[in-house]
């Protein structure tokens, strides 16, 4: 019998709230690893390294790492308090 039900997704798209209350948005496939590097002194991005520590606040799944990075440029054109929204209706 073959299975019909779609495969977990591989792909999310996150928003961290950095401890200057700053909003970043991202896309990884692992969100806590991801989470933890922005947290780290080695890796994560070059706007959250000096904003730390970072809090994850939103997720949600994507298809596709095309479909993520649509996403994430979607959010990102988004302002503060539409950002705020999002993060309020549904929480990581």
């Amino acid at each position: 019998m073959v299975s019909t039900a779609k495969p977990e997704s591989s792909w999310f798209v996150y928003i961290l709230q950095c401890c200057d209350n700053t909003l970043y948005t991202g896309i990884t496939t692992d969100i806590d690893r991801r989470v933890r590097e922005h947290n780290s002194s080695t890796t994560g991005s070059k706007y959250t390294k000096s904003r730390r520590p970072v809090k994850l606040v939103y997720q949600e799944n994507a298809p596709s790492r095309s479909a993520a990075a649509a996403r994430e440029f979607q959010i990102k054109q988004l302002d503060r308090i539409d950002k705020k929204k999002l993060i309020t209706k549904n929480p990581a």
